[in-house]
């Protein structure tokens, strides 16, 4: 399978899906907001883009698998599945706060080897294939060369509804306001990842996350010259729940801080 073309075909549902959600901004009313679970939020945005994004996606793969977030197709398993956030950032687009995006992957054999991350404000689209680079809009990017956390700027996400880490994600924050340039929280791990592969953050953590949060930014990252792994400097980072993603120059200094904090059993 030719993963340049099956990448191109993609992005363009990508867009596609983009385009309509950006028709929905403030238009959503209180009933049409749904709560999956704590802080969980749903719209029929999420279920139309993630509607749309199968059927695109099935007419590329048609024998593919799908985990999707709203779960509009059953989740089965096959060589090639995809991994889909039709609106990473819901609450953000619900408030009209302009910082969401679409999340297409696509994993063979359990390994992410397609990644893009189009966010409509911005109309930027983020995409990798493995062993073919990172880009956006069409333009090789690349990770931070920069090498002191002392001068880095970092993202993050606030736990939404598993606070039992809370202790130890204040402290990792503690020492990070403390010893970088800044820290910022997007609200869409999608974006926080792309914003890493092209330079604009040095690095990037968070914890209680799902596949379709971050499957999208792993190739992305990777293909831009960084490093993904989970809080134990594992592999477990698309299913266990813990990711960084930064440049190779800041991963060591930025999980020796995570894991100074966080418990490692």
């Amino acid at each position: 399978m030719e993963l340049a073309m099956v990448c191109e075909k993609a992005c363009l549902a990508a867009k596609q899906a983009g385009k309509f959600i950006q028709t929905q901004v403030n238009q959503i009313q209180l009933s049409d907001i749904e709560e999956k679970s704590l802080n969980q939020l749903v719209s029929f945005v999420d279920k139309t883009s993630e509607q749309m994004l199968v059927k695109a996606l099935q007419e590329i793969i048609p024998n593919a698998a799908f985990i999707t977030e709203e779960e509009t197709v059953p989740r089965t398993h096959a060589a090639y599945t995809w991994i889909i956030d039709p609106l990473d950032g819901t609450t953000n687009f619900l408030h009209a706060l302009p910082v969401y995006s679409v999340s297409i992957a696509l994993m063979k054999d359990e390994k992410p080897v397609i990644g893009i991350v189009y966010e409509p404000n911005r109309d930027e689209l983020f995409y990798a294939c493995t062993g073919s680079g990172a880009f956006l809009n069409g333009t090789r990017i690349h990770v931070k060369t920069n090498t002191e956390l002392s001068k880095s700027l970092l993202a993050t996400g606030f736990p939404y509804y598993d606070f039992k880490r809370i202790p130890q994600y204040l402290a990792t924050l503690s020492d990070l306001m403390k010893g970088t340039q800044g820290m910022r929280r997007m609200g869409s791990a999608a974006v926080d990842l792309a914003y890493t592969a092209c330079g604009r953050f040095d690095g990037f953590f968070e914890y209680g996350l799902s596949p379709w949060d971050v499957a999208g930014g792993i190739v992305l990252i990777e293909e831009a010259g960084g490093k993904i792994s989970d809080f134990k400097g594992g592999d477990d980072y698309l299913f266990g729940k813990t990711i960084i993603g930064a440049s190779s120059a800041l991963y060591n200094e930025l999980l020796a801080v995570i894991q100074k904090n966080f418990d490692q059993d």
